[in-house]
């Protein structure tokens, strides 16, 4: 995905510094980036970082990782966090040219296992019977960021056919009978990176999210569009790009509805009814406008 959202730069040209000052501003001095208040986040810490390595900026490694060693090996996190606290190092190791710590790597893991529901897939509580689409994003996302191998891959397939719904996508969770876009293209990227293929139909559901305006749906409205969302526009390019499906007919309106995003501090706001600004809609936005800008695409990993 860091790949994906380096490809930005093309389209943003001069306005990439400004996006660049924009995230440096959420920089705080601990080490860790700001969320939506000031005090430093590790969930947003990911967005943060990983946007100024699409941007090509130098990052201040070494404060990074003294903010991560305050939550240890992640014993006191939830999965979500617990899941970024593996990102942002391996995001560390590999651009510090660093050896992985095994030991760190292997307790994150092992923590991460205990989220892992008895039919295989995960979720972001312990004691859930059911997984979710976006837990096995991130479990798998987690264990391919530090280079490790997943142990029974597979269940998560079947974890995700269960979240398979009437209309050819899929919800987050069993409950949810109608699809949801970040669901379905958690789905579309999981399925991609374990070499499964993924249903035409799937596609087409996805395509069909993409309003009139530009930019994709959360969730079908029934007799309206909806609005639509920077989290779902750019998961949804993602998932395409990654499948091979073509975006071309909803290009311009994608770059429109980005477009109407956009704030002259160098940030995307979430959608026209969230003005709000910070790490998290900005790397979307950047990932959004990477696959938007027709440059090769990575298929390396999550992480990547």
């Amino acid at each position: 995905m860091i790949k994906a959202a380096s490809q930005a730069r093309h389209l943003l040209g001069d306005s990439a510094a400004i996006v660049a000052g924009f995230i440096g501003r959420q920089f705080n001095e601990d080490g860790g980036f700001r969320g939506r208040i000031a005090a430093s986040d590790l969930y947003y810490t990911v967005f943060g970082l990983e946007a100024l390595r699409a941007l090509n900026v130098q990052v201040d490694w070494g404060a990074i990782a003294g903010y991560l060693d305050r939550f240890g090996c992640g014993e006191e996190l939830d999965f979500v966090h617990l899941a970024c606290l593996g990102r942002c190092w391996a995001n560390i190791w590999q651009c510090r040219g660093a050896a992985v710590d095994a030991s760190l790597s292997d307790t994150i893991l092992r923590n991460i296992e205990k989220y892992r529901c008895v039919g295989g897939g995960y979720a972001d509580s312990a004691d859930a019977r059911y997984g979710t689409a976006y837990a096995c994003f991130l479990a798998l996302g987690a264990y391919q960021d530090l280079n490790v191998e997943m142990e029974n891959s597979a269940s998560l397939i079947e974890c995700l056919n269960s979240l398979k719904t009437p209309d050819g996508a899929y919800a987050n969770d069993p409950a949810m009978q109608v699809g949801a876009v970040p669901a379905t293209a958690a789905v579309m990227a999981v399925l991609h990176y374990l070499d499964e293929p993924v249903d035409e139909v799937c596609v087409s559901w996805l395509l069909s999210q993409a309003h009139p305006r530009g930019g994709f749906v959360a969730v079908p409205v029934t007799g309206s569009y909806g609005i639509p969302d920077l989290l779902s526009t750019a998961t949804a390019l993602h998932a395409l790009r990654l499948t091979g499906a073509s975006v071309g007919r909803i290009t311009e309106r994608c770059l429109d509805f980005l477009d109407s995003l956009w704030s002259t501090e160098g940030a995307f706001c979430g959608s026209w009814a969230d003005p709000a600004l910070d790490c998290e809609y900005t790397y979307y936005g950047l990932l959004a406008l990477g696959h938007l800008s027709g440059g090769e695409d990575s298929s390396e990993g999550i992480g990547e």
